[in-house]
């Protein structure tokens, strides 16, 4: 009899209907909100229930096919810190919720809202970079890449410790690369500009000393980290590479870039870039492959990799040979999307 009782109650607990307040609520506020919420660059908030429920089967088909939340690293191929990959069990509670029509549940089940920061979501900054003034976006046509150029005006070499890019539009920001002009390039590319810019697709057109860091929708500013603090010689130029998608209609916009500075880092960093410009697709294969790799000096601990392709790329993995020949997966992306890049 017990034993029966026990089958019973699991039944029964299987058997209930998923609610938003019980169920959905925590799921989306944790793996959609950052940018499914009123002013983020996703087209729709899902903050209430009365916004989820109106997307109940849209959500049920975009997560059963993983389109969303995007994230785009395979399982099997490496781990990564903060995965935005849904499980099974949370996939079939979002189909079966829209199946039952999105019941909403007692309002006693549902969690607290995500809070979001309105200001710096790293604290406020040392230093604050603005673009000199309103780049003007048109309603149509091709997609822009800018780099603009903010003049550091340090009394002194500083270490930068963090970073956070705040788009000024997020209508119309696709994503930012930030990175350390020494060499004066930059300036002399954007003189004839009024706005202090000029078009770079591709890369900034200069040899940087460093990439600081970059933004993309629904990414997160690193934590101050003054153990990799970054030198930056007096007289460095910041430049900033936006990538412009027309909205639909005229739009302007004037992003910022906080700055946190610290002292000397106590460990070394370095910013490696394995690429190759030796490509040469015959006519019709669609399985066209360009390998390249770096031989290491000495160990090293990986906190971060950037896949990052254009419009042809379809598959990217990066492995780890190590010295005794076993191999390593790092990431892996089965389907590359230019749209949806992330580190």
């Amino acid at each position: 009899m017990r034993l029966l009782a026990i089958l019973a109650v699991a039944v029964a607990a299987h058997a209930a209907t998923p609610t938003f307040n019980k169920d959905i609520a925590p799921i989306l506020y944790q793996n959609c909100a950052t940018c499914h919420r009123p002013g983020e660059v996703a087209p729709f908030s899902l903050l209430t229930y009365a916004d989820a429920a109106k997307k109940a089967g849209l959500l049920a088909i975009v997560t059963g096919k993983r389109v969303m939340p995007p994230w785009k690293a395979e399982p099997g191929y490496g781990s990564c810190a903060n995965e935005r990959r849904l499980s099974e069990p949370q996939i079939a509670l979002i189909r079966e919720w829209a199946k039952a029509g999105a019941p909403e549940g007692d309002t006693k089940d549902k969690p607290a809202p995500p809070v979001f920061p309105n200001g710096w979501a790293a604290g406020q900054p040392d230093k604050v970079l603005t673009l000199s003034h309103k780049f003007e976006v048109a309603a149509d046509g091709p997609d822009q890449y800018r780099c603009f150029v903010l003049p550091l005006d340090t009394a002194q070499d500083v270490y930068l410790s963090g970073m956070e890019f705040r788009p000024g539009n997020r209508r119309v920001v696709h994503h930012a690369l930030v990175y350390a002009d020494t060499t004066g390039t930059a300036r002399k590319l954007a003189a004839d500009s009024p706005d202090g810019s000029y078009t770079c697709f591709g890369g900034p057109k200069f040899p940087p000393s460093g990439l600081l860091g970059g933004w993309a929708p629904g990414a997160s500013p690193p934590p101050d980290s003054p153990s990799l603090s970054q030198l930056i010689r007096q007289g460095t130029d910041i430049v900033v590479q936006i990538h412009y998608h027309p909205s639909g209609k005229p739009e302007e916009d004037q992003s910022s870039l906080g700055l946190k500075f610290s002292g000397p880092p106590t460990k070394g960093r370095a910013g490696i870039v394995l690429s190759s410009r030796r490509i040469a697709i015959p006519a019709g294969d669609p399985h066209y492959v360009v390998k390249t790799g770096v031989t290491l000096p000495r160990d090293v601990d990986v906190f971060g990799i950037t896949p990052h392709a254009h419009y042809l790329g379809t598959d990217m993995q990066v492995n780890a040979v190590l010295p005794d020949g076993t191999t390593q997966h790092l990431i892996r992306i089965e389907d590359w999307d230019f749209n949806w890049q992330g580190q």
